[in-house]
């Protein structure tokens, strides 16, 4: 049986300063954004889009999903993201078989996990 799904394309965090957080994340990145609009902004990360969408109303925040971005050196970037403002949720840790995940919350209460999976390219 094959599946209809063909793989993550879209991660979207909800921000309540859309400026603020182009900024915040450009800086994050080392890019500026492919697409720019008041309603969304879309970075192009590897292939895969990370996308800003403005705060409508009140939302309850909730911990239970996590997307991981791929990065060479997790300790590296976890410490560069806290220099960002970023706060830690969980530290760098090495979960076996070579793979290293660490976790942040960004200026707004989003998740953002990273990993080095040397089974990933």
């Amino acid at each position: 049986m094959t599946t209809p799904f063909l793989g993550l394309r879209t991660c979207i965090y909800r921000v309540n300063n859309l400026q603020e957080a182009i900024a915040w994340y450009s800086k994050i990145l080392g890019i500026q954004p492919y697409f720019n609009e008041p309603y969304y902004v879309g970075f192009n990360v590897g292939g895969y889009e990370l996308g800003l969408q403005p705060e409508e109303g009140k939302l309850m925040r909730g911990e239970n999903v996590e997307t991981y971005w791929g990065v060479e050196d997790v300790d590296a970037v976890f410490a560069q993201m806290l220099s960002a403002g970023a706060s830690a949720h969980m530290q760098p840790a090495d979960v076996g078989d070579g793979i290293i995940v660490a976790a942040v919350k960004d200026p707004w209460s989003n998740i953002i996990g990273i990993i080095k999976n040397p089974h990933f390219k």
